[in-house]
């Protein structure tokens, strides 16, 4: 059961540490919402978070990206020129 505390002019939220660690808290930042009379705690989440660490890690064991020349030297055609 989490609990009220007065924060200064404020409130905040003692949450038992087994609930932290169940839901994954620690250490995060959190998101709150007003849902049905209650409030809904989760993980802050940034679009593409991690993103460029994993790019890097990838790069760097499998080397970059190979393209296809063929494909960029290719002169453009109208669709009515391909055959189906």
């Amino acid at each position: 059961m989490a609990h009220l505390i007065k924060i200064g002019n404020s409130q905040g939220i003692r949450i038992p540490k087994p609930l932290i660690q169940q839901a994954h808290l620690e250490g995060k930042e959190l998101d709150i919402q007003v849902v049905n009379q209650g409030i809904l705690v989760t993980p802050s989440k940034k679009p593409r978070e991690g993103w460029r660490e994993a790019i890097e890690i990838s790069l760097a064991s499998k080397g970059p990206e190979k393209t296809d020349t063929e494909w960029l030297d290719a002169a453009l055609t109208a669709d009515n020129d391909l055959e189906w």
